[in-house]
């Protein structure tokens, strides 16, 4: 009989986790599942690699790798494509991901606001939640014009060189930005990028006066990012709602009145998730 009908019937309530889960050595480590997730964890960043190339970055041997990746395959985590002898992630990593989304209503509710601020900007919306020192994006709803800015679901890019990435930094709590600032490598991407901390500390501040932040090129030349903060029911920043196109489309003229839609987007996401921003953002 399964252990959790076993608690049930016993009058105990049934545990989603063992006793031990707090204690984080090595004994709880299941070393080769471990070793095989660190290396589609790299797989995943990874455009197509060869098992001798891949055995380089990661210094794993060709024989290991092969069994690993074989192992994957099995259950359609990972590919190989026979004509380019070249390894990729496969379906099922999206298909897991996508559980995973579902697992909020976050992505659910922000797609009909990305799509209408998508219509009254003209540009693509996206949105984005933090992973350490990066964005995850996680939805995109595209401009329909020829020339659009791609950050398909899954991508990832620094918060300091993002428009997303400067809204989460801007509205999170200052200790958190000053612990990111500390420890993140920021690199330079253009001659605009905000390398420098206090240049950037000073562009955060502006976010938070204004309400969003701007990426103006500082990760893609002739792109530029127009971003708001997303807030949950407790006053803490959830995600960032952006809109992103060529600079020939959203022009310095153009910023205030794309700012308010966005920020407007934003604010009606927040609502739709039962938030609201936190009381003084200025304290933050």
């Amino acid at each position: 009989m399964p252990e959790r009908e076993n608690d049930l019937i016993a009058g105990r309530k049934a545990r989603g986790r063992p006793r031990a889960w707090d204690d984080k050595s090595g004994q709880n480590t299941i070393k080769s599942l471990d070793r095989a997730m660190a290396v589609f964890e790299h797989l995943s960043t990874q455009s197509g690699v060869s098992l001798s190339a891949l055995s380089d970055q990661t210094g794993e041997s060709t024989a290991t790798l092969y069994r690993i990746l074989f192992t994957l395959e099995t259950r359609g985590l990972v590919e190989f494509d026979q004509a380019q002898q070249l390894w990729h992630i496969g379906p099922s990593a999206f298909i897991v991901g996508a559980r995973f989304l579902r697992r909020t209503s976050l992505v659910e509710r922000a797609r009909p606001i990305l799509r209408e601020l998508m219509e009254k900007t003209g540009e693509t919306a996206n949105l984005g939640i933090q992973k350490g020192d990066q964005v995850l994006f996680v939805s995109q709803v595209e401009t329909h014009a020829s020339i659009r800015a791609f950050f398909p679901p899954g991508s990832l890019s620094p918060l300091h060189a993002s428009g997303i990435g400067k809204a989460l930094l801007a509205f999170m709590p200052e200790t958190l930005c000053e612990k990111i600032l500390k420890s993140s490598k920021r690199e330079r991407f253009t001659s605009y990028t905000l390398c420098d901390a206090g240049l950037l500390k000073a562009d955060l501040a502006q976010a938070q006066t204004r309400g969003y932040s701007i990426d103006g090129e500082e990760k893609n030349l002739g792109m530029r990012c127009i971003a708001a903060p997303v807030f949950n029911h407790y006053g803490e920043i959830a995600a960032g709602l952006s809109i992103s196109g060529p600079t020939s489309r959203v022009t310095e003229n153009k910023i205030q009145s794309l700012g308010s839609a966005v920020m407007n987007a934003a604010g009606t996401l927040t609502s739709a998730l039962g938030g609201e921003p936190p009381i003084e953002t200025s304290d933050q």
